[in-house]
């Protein structure tokens, strides 16, 4: 039997939405291409999986504003190698985010939080079209936030940027889920207990406690339910908070 295969852009790390995605579809089976900008990250990704003796993995190093390092990398996703077949899962999951005053907001900062968070969402989505629509069957999953849908108090350049993407989920949803494209957009409304907030806001980790960040490993399951649903009940957009998350 072949293996299937999926790409996760914005892997980062092990501890993360990103690499929780990739050792969750590798358990399956999946041959995963780990694609991520920082080299030593992405490798702990693919060496957890090796070691978990399920499934396979490689690491991609891939920035997911450039339109050519995108393009390379579908085009190895969609030719793994022997014995696997083109990849028919694709994971947009690149983002970044901060507090800014609107005020001093520069436009070099609004571009590269809109480049890593919509454009990136572009570049993945168009490259995903084109690939899979003449398969006529895949499943493409983009991360959003709360940002998504509201924007609050210094993270106008955030919003702005995950409210893009998730016009372009639709769009693309509404375009090419009749040729066969499970297109879903995933709202992560809450704070992450991942190596990231750990890192940047551990007081935050601290106060809210286990009951009110999300789990990684938790919404990864939600992600490969999304690309196990049957084409009669398609999910297009899926919202996910801790149940003590005040919304």
């Amino acid at each position: 039997m072949s293996q299937s295969t999926a790409i996760v852009f914005g892997a980062g790390s092990v501890r993360g939405v990103g690499g929780a995605v990739c050792k969750r579809f590798a358990r399956e089976g999946y041959h995963v291409i780990v694609a991520g900008r920082n080299l030593a990250k992405i490798e702990t990704v693919v060496a957890d999986i090796a070691a978990s003796g399920v499934g396979s993995a490689e690491a991609l190093p891939t920035d997911v504003t450039d339109e050519a390092q995108v393009i390379a990398a579908f085009d190895r996703a969609m030719n793994p190698g022997a014995g696997r077949e083109p990849a028919d899962v694709v994971i947009s999951n690149a983002g970044n985010n901060a507090i800014i005053d609107f005020q001093k907001l520069t436009v070099a900062q609004f571009e590269d939080f809109w480049r890593v968070g919509c454009y990136s969402g572009f570049l993945i989505g168009r490259e995903a079209a084109r690939r899979l629509v003449p398969l006529g069957r895949g499943t493409v999953i983009f991360t959003g936030a709360s940002g998504s849908l509201r924007g609050k108090p210094g993270f106008a350049h955030f919003a702005a940027a995950k409210a893009g993407l998730r016009m372009i989920s639709q769009s693309m949803a509404r375009e090419y889920g009749p040729k066969g494209i499970h297109v879903a957009h995933v709202v992560i409304d809450g704070g992450i207990d991942g190596d990231r907030l750990r890192g940047a806001i551990p007081a935050m980790v601290k106060r809210l406690g286990p009951e009110g960040l999300l789990d990684p490993e938790a919404i990864v399951e939600n992600y490969w339910m999304l690309h196990r649903q049957p084409q009669s009940a398609w999910t297009q957009e899926l919202d996910l908070r801790p149940f003590k998350e005040s919304w």
